[in-house]
């Protein structure tokens, strides 16, 4: 029996339909509720890898819903309840079809467009002179669209989001407010346990005319983080800043000649490796969060959240 959630086929009370992600499944409970199972899945590369990694789905929820909470107070957000280590369960929204990027730092895309001239990021402009890792004087907004499955986000200026009425102009200006002041909050947060909050993404929906944050927030899957002890020192030399993301999976998979290309053939991911992933997912959540991971029973873990999910399902 896997240890892992690789693959769920559930069929809930009340479900109506189910979307299947790279990472999550999300299940539609009557058009009121979702239901978002963090499976083991990894990704890279837009690639999904043959196996499972054993409490990834468990560190990126419970990250996730800490994070969830501790912004509650800035923007109401979707979460309802996580009753398994592996779910939350929250209000069904209109998703808003852009996600808000917030950079800190010139960084990963942002650096190699830069790096070929370019000044300009989704309208903002950046100034000469900058090098990598460098921070902005202020956070920048760089919004993308939230492209269909399968298919890649695109950089978009606030005017054509606006021109295009992909949201209303008031509603722009609101997202904005709220995602910057998340940014502040989940740097705050960062520095407290030694770390930079690089970049990140937000996602809103709208539910009864009011704007909701949802999906995930602050995990390493949809942020950046350096680790501040060393970050000057590093970035004085021109060196490369320690990171604390996933980055390291697709390092191995580069040692291994793999970056997702026509052609390329993936490497046997044996137990040894996706046991050390785990664990540097584990080291994840505790450097971000400041707590002691606490291994949930994954010796049955399919039929665990099916149990769990069923039996809170009934006290909606």
């Amino acid at each position: 029996m896997s240890k892992a959630i690789v693959k769920t086929d559930y069929n809930f009370p009340g479900q109506k339909s189910v979307y299947k992600g790279k990472v999550r499944d999300v299940y539609n409970i009557n058009d009121d509720y979702l239901v978002m199972v963090v499976s083991d899945r990894i990704s890279a590369f837009d690639v999904v890898l043959p196996k499972g990694i054993p409490y990834k789905g468990q560190v990126l929820n419970q990250i996730a819903a800490k994070f969830l909470d501790a912004t509650a107070d800035i923007v109401p957000n979707w979460k309802i309840a996580t009753p398994d280590p592996n779910v939350t369960v929250g209000h069904m929204c209109e998703t808003y079809p852009v996600e808000m990027i917030v950079r800190g730092y010139l960084t990963g895309s942002s650096w190699r467009l830069y790096k070929d001239g370019g000044r300009d990021i989704c309208g903002v402009p950046i100034p000469d002179g900058m090098q990598e890792h460098q921070a902005f004087p202020e956070p920048i907004l760089t919004p993308t669209t939230k492209a269909e499955q399968g298919a890649h986000d695109e950089n978009i200026t606030r005017e054509e989001i606006i021109k295009q009425g992909l949201v209303s102009e008031e509603e722009y200006k609101e997202l904005e407010r709220i995602s910057l002041a998340l940014f502040k909050r989940g740097s705050e947060i960062a520095k407290e346990m030694g770390l930079i909050l690089v970049d990140t993404k937000y996602e809103f929906g709208k539910k009864d005319g009011q704007i909701y944050l949802i999906d995930e927030i602050h995990t390493p899957d949809s942020s950046r983080y350096f680790y501040a002890d060393g970050y000057q020192e590093r970035f004085d030399k021109g060196e490369n800043q320690k990171q604390l993301s996933k980055e390291f999976v697709r390092e191995w998979l580069m040692e291994n000649n793999f970056q997702g290309r026509e052609g390329d053939v993936l490497p046997e991911m044996t137990d040894e490796f996706v046991e050390q992933v785990s664990e540097r997912y584990i080291e994840l959540y505790e450097s971000i969060t400041g707590d002691k991971f606490v291994k949930a029973d994954v010796s049955e873990v399919v039929g665990r959240v099916e149990k769990n999910v069923t039996e809170y399902l009934k006290s909606l």
